[in-house]
């Protein structure tokens, strides 16, 4: 019971944060790993966790995707089929194999949200030529293919990149981003549910905690984004980042 709970209010952390911006399941999942479920399970289980909480941000979102264009709406279409793939792949990592992996991965979605604003910036001077010759959301959805794929295989990084490629658009709210952002994710962690259902690999019982807190979180996340010190919360999750992968680099090698 005393895990239950407070797998429900960090799930409501992860809510508000992936709402604002992303990064959330880098607080998320070393909270999972410390309450004992193993990592290749505790990575398989964020699909569930975000889930209800994406969707919920997206509705705290809905005045702004109502004003949004519904072209943008069909770049959810490359991030679901890459989650799918993504998904696929992970199912069929070895928990070994993908214990190694781990530090890897988290140090590097720690780096890509770090470096989130200089990420942007260097591929909006980069490709602004070329989006204004064939049009941003061909180049867009073609990149969002691969990031769908790291994203069913491991999400934390994901929402901080999209928002960095949606910043390449004709869309100058930041709220419709995140409302697209969400939609996104959502649907990828559908897809990684579905995919991963049948694999053993979906610890419910700790996921619907952390998934109930993370729907409360997510809504009020949408809400409230404007009010948050998105600074503070970035200096958190790199602090964490980087101590979750030093940590898992010295226990695994």
């Amino acid at each position: 019971m005393l895990i239950d709970t407070l797998l429900f209010f960090v799930g409501i952390m992860v809510g508000v944060m992936n709402a604002i911006a992303g990064g959330g399941m880098l607080l998320g999942f070393p909270v999972l790993l410390a309450v004992g479920i193993p990592p290749l399970m505790a990575n398989a289980t964020s699909s569930l966790i975000v889930l209800p909480g994406q969707l919920a941000s997206a509705l705290g979102y809905r005045d702004y995707l109502r004003k949004t264009p519904r072209i943008y709406l069909w770049l959810v279409v490359p991030c679901a089929v890459g989650g799918g793939i993504g998904a696929t792949i992970l199912r069929h990592t070895p928990s070994k194999n993908f214990e190694q992996l781990v530090p890897g991965l988290i140090l590097f979605a720690v780096v890509l949200f770090a470096f989130q604003p200089l990420l942007h910036h260097q591929l909006h001077k980069h490709l602004k030529s070329r989006a204004k010759r064939v049009g941003p959301l061909f180049y867009i959805a073609l990149a969002l293919l691969p990031l769908g794929i790291y994203g069913g295989y491991f999400g934390a990084g994901f929402g901080f990149v999209m928002l960095a490629f949606l910043g390449f658009t004709k869309l100058q709210d930041t709220h419709q981003m995140n409302a697209i952002k969400n939609m996104a994710a959502a649907s990828m962690a559908l897809v990684s549910i579905i995919c991963l259902y049948s694999a053993g690999l979906i610890d419910w019982h700790h996921g619907l905690a952390m998934a109930a807190g993370n729907t409360v979180g997510g809504y009020s996340g949408a809400v409230l984004a404007q009010k948050i010190p998105s600074h503070t919360i970035r200096m958190i999750v790199i602090s964490i980042g980087f101590a979750t992968a030093i940590y898992l680099f010295l226990k695994t090698y």
